[in-house]
C-alpha cells in the first residue's frame, strides 16, 4: 500500500502552497503529521519539495505515535535519527526502513532546509495492512492457559509476542512444574529478564537455572517484539531486534510445567487476583505459545483461557505527557508558582507550596528546580552526583541543605515532590518519607513566604538578575507528571504558548536513549553513559583506546625480545585486537632463537599398567591457553615442536599382526593421530623409522618389538596442524610385566612470521587485492613502510557512498574515511622527510567515538566522531594495498607487518602470484637478523647500515657495549622530562586510543647492579600527581619494587626476594607491568589497581624518597655500580653519561663511568635468582597454568664455568627417575648423565 500525503495534522496552522506543505517563518512548531486511519506496517518513507519552489527539506526527522501522542524518534540501525532529505525541490529522496513501524501517526520534522528559499515538502509512505490481538492487562489482571493434561512436558517452546508498559516492573509470562522446572518472563526496571530451569530442583539445585536480561527503557509506553525459542537446553532470546544465544546446564533437556501457563503475572493458587510477584500493566498483541493464539483464545472465551481479573482487548493510551530537555545549558521551562490562578506570575502565592514531578536521566548533575521566594531568598534543588540536594538560600552567606535518595541518575523514572510550609521545607524522592529542614535552618521569623516564578529545570539568561543562575549544568532528561499546589501542569498549554514559557524543550516525547545498548566497549569493557555520550571503562580488560580495542600486550614472543625484553613470563595477545584474550606464556630468549613455551596440567612422567583396548589409560591435558589462543599461536609461529616421550616394556604401540594402534593421540582438532614423531604426519611410526635405527626393523617402532627391557620410542612432533597433543591414549599393558612410561612435554615455537611479512611495489599501476574491510563499527591499522618516492596509496576500500584510504604525501601521512557524516580526514606531518628508505609506523584507528592517526612517535592526531551521527563503515570492494581501483597513485617501496583489527594480511605470500610486486623488502634492515640489539634501530645506508643505539641502554657498534657508572656517597642521577610525559601520549586527550607500544599503564625496566651497602635507592619515577615507582634494597638487602599509583590507599609492595642482595655480585633486575600485572623475570605480581603513571616528572637513580621506607633508602642512596640502565625508551644512565651541562639531567656528587658491570660479568654472575637458573621438569607446566613459574628456562652449557649456591640449590629439580634412567629436560635420551662436586654438593651436567 502506499500513502500519499497532500494533507496534513498540525497543531498550529495548515499552509498548503502550491502543491505542498510549508509552515509559517513564525511557527515555533515545525513539523508535518500524517494520520494513516489505522495502524498499518510502514516500510518506507519518501520526500519530495514544495512544487515549482525553492523550498524543500534536507534533513528530517521522523517521530511516530498510536495514538497521536506519546511520540517517539525512529532511528536507523546505527542508533542515527536524521534522515538526509532533498537538495532540489523536484527529486525524490526514497528511504526503505531499516525496520518496519506499527504505527497510525508519523511525523516529519525538518531539521534543515534550502538555503535559498524556506522548508517545502510532499511525501509518501509505503507500507502493507496489520492486524493484531491486543490485551490490555491494569496491574490486577491475569491469563491462564490451561492443559489438557495435569502436565506438559516439552522439548520445544516457541512464545512470541508485542508488549508496552509504561511500568518499569512485572511480569508477562510464568509456568512451573512440581519437579523444580519454570519459566518466567518479566520486565525488571525496564530490561527483560528470562528465568528458566530445566532440571529437578530438589536432586540438582541451581544446576540447571539460567537467567538473561536484554533490552532496556522498556518502560517507555511503546511497542517491543519478543522472541524465546528453545530446544533442548539451546534457547534463542529476542527482544527488538537484539538476540542473545544461552544454554541451560544441569541434566534435564525438557521443560516441565504443570496445569497452566499464566500471562500477565502469578496468581496465588487458590486465591484469585493475589499475585506473588508484581504482575504487568499494560498491552500485550499477538501472544503465541507454540502456535497457539492465546489472546484469540480469551476473546473467544474458549475453555483453556481462564480470565482473572479486568482484561480488556483494546490497548487504552497513557495519560502522562512527557517533555525532553534537550541542552545541558539552555534548556528551561518556566511555569508560574501557581497554574491555577490567572494572574500574572510575580503575584505569588503564601503560606503554603508544593512541586512534584517524575524524572529520568543519565546525567549525575543537573538543576532541577528554581524558585524565587521572597527579598533575595531562593530556592534550588539539584542532581548532585546521583543524589537530590535541597538548599534554601537566606541570602548570599546563610543557606541550609538536605541530601537525599542515591543512584538517580540510572535512567529510570523517580517520583520527587518538594514542599514548603511556613517554617518547613522537605524533599521526598520515590515515596520514601521525607526529609525536612525546620526551624532555625530557615527563619524561626519566616511564618510566610512569596513565590515569586518557578523554573524546571535550567534558568534562561534574562533571570540572571533575580538571582536565577545554574549553579551547574541544566537538567538534561525526560520530565512527566508535573504538579504545582496539587494542580496538574498541562504541558500542552505550554507548547502552545497559552502557559508559562520553555527553550530547548520536546513536548509529547521522551527522547532518553540507551548508548550502552548495544554494548560497542569490546573485551568485556564496562559500559557507562551520559545523556549525549557513552564511556567504557577498560580497567583489568588488558585493552584500552576509546571503546576497549587496543590490546596492550606484544602479539608473540619475538617482538617482546624486540622490545628489549629478556626471558621471562609474558602475557602475549597473538591476535591484538581480535576477540580472542591474552595468555601468559615464558618467553626463552637465551638463544638466538626466542621460545615461547606453554605448558599442561599433564608435566609429570606417568607410569600405566593394566590397560587394555577395551579400557584404555586416557589423560586429558589442559594447557594455559584455549585452543583458539593455541591455533593463533601455531599459525603465527615459524616452527612449533612438542616431545613425546615413550618408553615401554611389553607393551606395543600397534598391534603387530594387523597393524591396529594401540596407543594413540588426540590433536587440538580432537582426531586421533598415530605417527609419533616428525614434521610429516605419517601412519603408524616412530622416530626411529624416520631415522632409520629401530632395534628391530622389522617394526616401525621400537616398542613394537615387544621385548621384556625397557625400549625408547620418544619423539618430537612438529606439523603445527595437529599440534598441541590434547590427549593420550594407552591400551597395551596388561599382560604380566607390561609397562609403559610417558610424559609429553609443553609446547614449544620460535619465531613470528608476521612481524616481518612484508612486499615490495615496484610498479606505480601494480597492487595486491583482499577481500572487503570486515570494519562496520572499529578498525585498526597498523604497518611499517619504506620508500624513497614522495606520494602514494598505502591502502584503500570502496564501497557504494563510504571509503577508507590511507595514503602518503610530501612528508605527511592522510587517514581518510566516510560512514555518513562527511568526508573525515586526518592528517601527521612530518618534520623530516618519510621518503628517506627507513622505516616508519603507521597506525589509524577509527570507532564508534573516534578516530586517530599515529606516525612513529609523532603526536596523535584524533577526531571525536559525533554522538548521534552515522556509525556504521560500510564497504563492499575489495581491499587494495599499495594502490587504488583506478590503478593511479600506486604506493612505490616496501609494506611490511600490515595488521588489520589483528589478523596480518599476507603480502608475502600474495605478492609471488601479482606482476609489478615482490614479495620481501631488499636492504640490511630487513629481515629478523639481529643486526642492531637491545632495542637498537637499524638504519640503511647506501654501503650496509648502521645502529642507532638512542634509545638502547648499551652502546657500541650493534648496541652490545654495557653502559656501567660508580655511585659513591651522595651520588644521584636525575632525569626530568621535558614536558609532562604520559607514555608518548597526546596530552590534549584523556581517552584516547594509542597503539599498544605507547599503551596506558605500561613500563618496562631494566637494569643491572652491584653493591655492598643497604638500604640502597636504585630507581625512582614521579609524576606531577604525586604518584611515584621506586626499586629499593631494604635494611636487610632484600629487594622492593614500590607502586605508589592512588594517593588515597596504600602503596603496593612487593619483595621477589627474602635474601639479601647486597652481597657484592652482580644483579639483573628487569620488571614490566601491564594494566595490574607486574612481572620480573621469575614470576607474577598483582597490583591493587591498573592506573597509569600519569604526567611522569622525573627519573631519579641514587638518593631520593618519597614514603617513610622508601626515603630511609633513599637517603642512604646508593653506593656501587649500575649498569645498563632502561626505562620504557628512555636510557637515564647512557643520557647522563652523554649529554653532561643538560638542562634535562641533574648529577650530584661524583659519577665515575666505568666498565663494573663487565668486570663483575666476567668473574660471576647471578640475576635475580641465579643468573644461571635450571628448568624444574617437573612443575614447569603446572606452574606456568598458575602464572608463576619461579624457574626460567637455561640451556644447559659450560656449567664448569659458574658456580652455583644457595638458592639455586633448591631449584635443581631437574632430573627425575625412571626405573634407573636419568633425563634432563632438553637432553635426548643418549647424553649420559655425570656428577661433578660444587660449593652446593651435586651439579648435575
Amino acid at each position: 500500500i502506499m500513502y500519499r500525503v497532500w494533507t496534513c495534522l498540525n497543531p498550529n496552522r495548515l499552509f498548503l502552497r502550491g502543491g505542498g506543505w510549508t509552515p509559517e517563518r513564525t511557527d515555533r512548531l515545525r513539523w508535518l503529521q500524517v494520520d494513516l486511519r489505522e495502524r498499518v506496517e510502514v516500510t518506507a518513507v519518501a520526500t519530495q519539495g514544495r512544487f515549482g519552489s525553492s523550498d524543500w527539506v534536507s534533513s528530517y526527522a521522523l517521530q511516530y505515535s498510536d495514538a497521536g501522542r506519546a511520540w517517539k524518534q525512529y532511528r536507523l540501525d546505527d542508533s542515527t535519527g536524521t534522515f538526509p532529505g532533498n537538495a532540489n525541490a523536484d527529486g525524490v529522496v526514497h528511504h526503505k526502513l531499516s525496520h518496519s513501524i506499527r504505527t497510525r501517526y508519523l511525523r516529519f520534522l525538518p531539521l534543515g532546509w534550502s538555503a535559498e528559499g524556506w522548508i517545502g515538502l510532499r511525501v509518501e509512505v509505503y507500507g502493507c495492512s496489520y492486524k493484531s490481538d491486543v490485551a490490555d492487562f491494569d496491574g490486577r489482571s491475569s491469563l491462564l492457559y490451561r492443559f489438557n493434561q495435569k502436565s506438559m512436558s516439552t522439548v520445544k517452546d516457541v512464545i512470541s509476542l508485542q508488549f508496552k508498559s509504561q511500568r518499569a516492573d512485572g511480569v508477562l509470562v510464568h509456568g512451573e512444574g512440581q519437579r523444580g522446572d519454570y519459566i518466567t518472563l518479566e520486565l525488571h526496571q525496564g530490561s527483560l529478564a528470562l528465568h528458566i530451569n530445566l532440571d529437578d530442583a530438589k536432586m540438582h539445585p541451581s544446576s540447571g537455572h539460567v537467567s538473561v536480561s536484554l533490552g532496556s527503557l522498556l518502560d517507555d509506553q511503546h511497542w517491543h517484539s519478543v522472541l524465546i525459542e528453545r530446544f533442548n537446553k539451546q534457547i534463542n532470546f529476542t527482544v527488538d531486534r537484539l538476540t542473545r544465544h544461552i544454554r541451560t546446564g544441569g541434566l534435564g533437556d525438557s521443560l516441565e510445567v504443570d496445569y497452566e501457563l499464566s500471562f500477565g503475572g502469578i496468581p496465588l493458587p487458590g486465591k484469585p487476583g493475589t499475585f506473588l510477584r508484581k504482575n504487568f500493566h499494560g498491552c500485550m498483541e499477538n501472544l503465541y505459545y507454540n502456535g497457539v493464539n492465546i489472546i484469540d483464545l480469551a476473546k473467544r472465551k474458549k475453555p483453556q483461557i481462564y480470565s482473572v481479573g479486568n482484561v480488556t482487548f483494546s490497548c487504552s493510551e497513557p495519560t502522562a505527557v512527557s517533555a525532553t530537555f534537550l541542552s545541558s545549558s539552555s534548556s528551561f521551562l518556566q511555569l508560574p508558582a501557581d497554574p491555577a490562578a490567572e494572574g500574572a506570575e510575580g503575584e505569588g502565592v503564601s503560606g503554603r507550596w508544593s512541586a512534584g514531578f517524575h524524572f529520568r536521566t543519565w546525567n549525575r548533575d543537573g538543576l532541577l528546580l528554581w524558585s524565587g521566594l521572597q527579598r533575595s531568598e531562593r530556592l534550588l534543588l539539584l542532581l548532585a552526583d546521583g543524589q537530590l540536594r535541597l538548599t534554601h538560600y537566606r541570602s548570599a552567606v546563610q543557606s541550609a541543605e538536605i541530601t537525599v535518595g542515591q543512584g538517580l541518575s540510572n535512567g529510570q523514572w523517580h517520583s520527587i515532590l518538594v514542599s514548603l510550609n511556613g517554617l518547613q521545607a522537605s524533599v521526598s524522592v520515590d515515596n520514601e518519607p521525607a526529609s525536612s529542614m525546620l526551624g532555625s535552618e530557615i527563619d524561626h521569623e519566616l511564618n510566610s513566604f512569596i513565590v515569586i516564578v518557578f523554573f524546571l529545570p535550567g534558568c534562561p539568561a534574562a533571570m540572571a538578575n533575580q538571582g536565577c543562575r545554574n549553579p551547574t549544568l541544566a537538567f538534561q532528561g525526560c520530565m512527566r507528571t508535573i504538579i504545582i499546589n496539587n494542580h496538574p501542569v498541562d504541558l500542552y498549554r505550554v507548547q502552545q504558548g497559552i502557559l508559562g514559557n520553555y527553550s530547548e524543550l520536546q513536548i509529547d516525547i521522551c527522547g532518553i536513549r540507551d548508548r550502552c545498548l548495544p554494548n560497542y566497549c569490546e573485551h568485556d569493557g564496562e559500559c557507562s553513559q551520559s545523556w549525549s555520550n557513552f564511556h567504557c571503562d577498560c580497567s583489568g580488560t588488558g585493552y584500552t583506546g576509546a571503546t576497549c580495542h587496543n590490546s596492550i600486550f606484544e602479539p608473540s614472543c619475538e617482538a617482546h625480545r624486540l622490545t628489549g625484553s629478556a626471558s621471562g613470563f609474558f602475557s602475549i595477545d597473538p591476535d591484538g585486537s581480535g576477540p580472542l584474550k591474552p595468555t601468559v606464556v615464558y618467553c626463552n630468549m637465551t638463544e638466538e632463537k626466542v621460545w615461547m613455551v606453554v605448558g599442561h596440567n599433564g608435566s609429570a612422567p606417568v607410569s600405566v599398567k593394566g590397560s587394555s583396548l577395551q579400557k584404555p589409560h586416557v589423560m586429558k591435558l589442559n594447557y594455559s591457553a584455549t585452543l583458539q589462543q593455541l591455533s593463533t599461536l601455531l599459525h603465527r609461529a615459524e616452527h612449533c615442536q612438542q616431545e613425546v616421550l615413550y618408553r615401554c616394556r611389553k607393551s606395543r604401540l600397534f598391534n603387530t599382526w594387523d597393524g591396529t594402534p594401540l596407543s594413540w593421540w588426540l590433536d587440538r582438532g580432537g582426531e586421533r593421530r598415530t605417527y609419533w614423531g616428525g614434521f610429516l604426519p605419517g601412519v603408524q611410526q616412530c622416530s626411529c623409522s624416520l631415522a632409520e635405527n629401530c632395534i628391530d626393523m622389522n617394526y616401525f617402532c621400537n616398542c613394537d618389538a615387544d621385548r621384556n627391557s625397557w625400549e625408547n620410542d620418544t619423539g618430537l612432533l612438529s606439523y603445527k596442524d595437529h599440534l598441541p597433543v590434547t590427549e593420550i591414549v594407552v591400551g597395551d599393558t596388561n599382560r604380566t610385566g607390561s609397562e609403559a612410561v610417558y610424559k609429553v612435554g609443553p609446547l614449544q615455537c620460535y619465531g613470528d612470521r608476521f612481524l616481518w611479512n612484508s612486499a615490495s611495489f615496484y610498479q606505480e599501476s601494480s597492487y595486491l587485492h583482499f577481500p572487503t574491510l570486515q570494519a562496520e563499527l572499529s578498525m585498526d591499522i597498523s604497518f611499517y613502510f619504506k620508500t624513497t618516492a614522495p606520494s602514494g596509496v598505502f591502502l584503500e576500500n570502496l564501497g557504494v557512498k563510504h571509503f577508507v584510504r590511507v595514503e602518503l604525501s610530501p612528508s605527511v601521512v592522510t587517514f581518510a574515511f566516510e560512514v555518513g557524516n562527511g568526508p573525515v580526514v586526518l592528517t601527521v606531518k612530518s618534520h623530516i622527510p618519510l621518503n628517506d628508505k627507513q622505516w616508519h609506523y603507521v597506525r589509524a584507528e577509527r570507532n564508534v567515538k573516534e578516530a586517530s592517526l599515529q606516525v612513529d612517535q609523532l603526536p596523535l592526531r584524533f577526531l571525536e566522531a559525533p554522538s548521534d551521527g552515522h556509525n556504521r563503515l560500510q564497504l563492499n570492494g575489495q581491499l587494495f594495498i599499495g594502490g587504488t581501483a583506478s590503478r593511479q597513485k600506486g604506493f612505490l617501496g616496501c609494506i611490511r607487518a600490515l595488521n588489520v583489527n589483528g589478523l596480518t594480511l599476507d603480502l608475502d605470500e600474495r605478492a609471488k602470484m601479482t606482476p609489478g610486486v615482490s614479495s620481501g623488502c631488499p636492504g640490511h634492515c630487513s629481515s629478523q637478523n639481529r643486526l642492531c640489539h637491545n632495542r637498537g634501530r637499524c638504519i640503511e645506508k647506501s654501503s650496509g647500515y648502521v645502529c642507532d643505539c638512542t634509545h638502547s641502554a648499551y652502546g657500541g657498534p650493534h648496541c652490545q657495549k654495557e653502559v656501567s657508572v660508580s655511585f659513591e656517597s651522595g651520588t644521584s642521577v636525575t632525569y626530568t622530562f621535558q614536558e609532562p610525559f604520559s607514555v608518548m601520549r597526546n596530552k590534549s586527550r584523556q581517552s584516547s586510543a594509542i597503539y599498544a607500544q605507547s599503551s596506558k599503564s605500561r613500563e618496562n625496566v631494566a637494569f643491572r647492579f652491584l653493591t655492598t651497602k643497604a638500604p640502597a635507592m636504585l630507581m625512582t619515577v614521579t609524576t606531577y600527581h604525586q604518584q611515584y615507582m621506586a626499586v629499593i634494597l631494604a635494611h636487610n638487602g632484600s629487594l622492593q619494587i614500590w607502586y605508589q599509583l592512588n594517593r588515597e590507599k596504600q602503596p603496593d609492595v612487593f619483595t621477589p626476594t627474602q635474601h639479601s642482595l647486597a652481597n657484592g655480585k652482580l644483579h639483573r633486575i628487569q620488571l614490566h607491568r601491564e594494566g595490574r600485572d607486574m612481572y620480573d623475570i621469575n614470576q607474577k605480581y598483582r597490583l591493587s589497581t591498573d592506573r597509569e603513571l600519569n604526567m611522569i616528572r622525573s627519573l631519579t637513580l641514587g638518593r631520593a624518597g618519597v614514603d617513610e621506607e622508601v626515603l630511609q633508602a633513599g637517603s642512604r642512596g646508593f653506593i656501587g655500580c649500575l649498569s645498563s640502565v632502561q626505562f620504557n625508551h628512555l636510557a637515564p644512565l647512557k643520557a647522563a653519561i652523554l649529554n653532561r651541562g643538560s638542562s634535562l639531567v641533574s648529577v650530584l656528587g661524583n659519577l665515575v663511568e666505568s666498565n663494573c658491570g663487565e668486570l663483575a660479568d666476567k668473574s660471576s654472575s647471578r640475576s635475580l635468582s641465579g643468573e644461571l637458573q635450571l628448568i624444574n621438569a617437573e612443575s614447569f607446566t603446572d606452574k606456568i597454568i598458575q602464572e608463576s613459574i619461579k624457574i626460567s628456562v637455561l640451556k644447559m652449557s659450560s656449567l664448569r664455568e659458574h658456580e652455583l649456591a644457595g638458592q639455586l640449590e633448591e631449584e635443581l629439580v631437574a632430573v627425575f627417575w625412571v626405573s634407573g634412567w636419568h633425563l634432563v629436560e632438553g637432553l635426548t635420551s643418549e647424553t649420559f648423565l655425570c656428577s661433578k662436586k660444587s660449593n652446593m654438593g651435586r651439579l648435575m651436567a
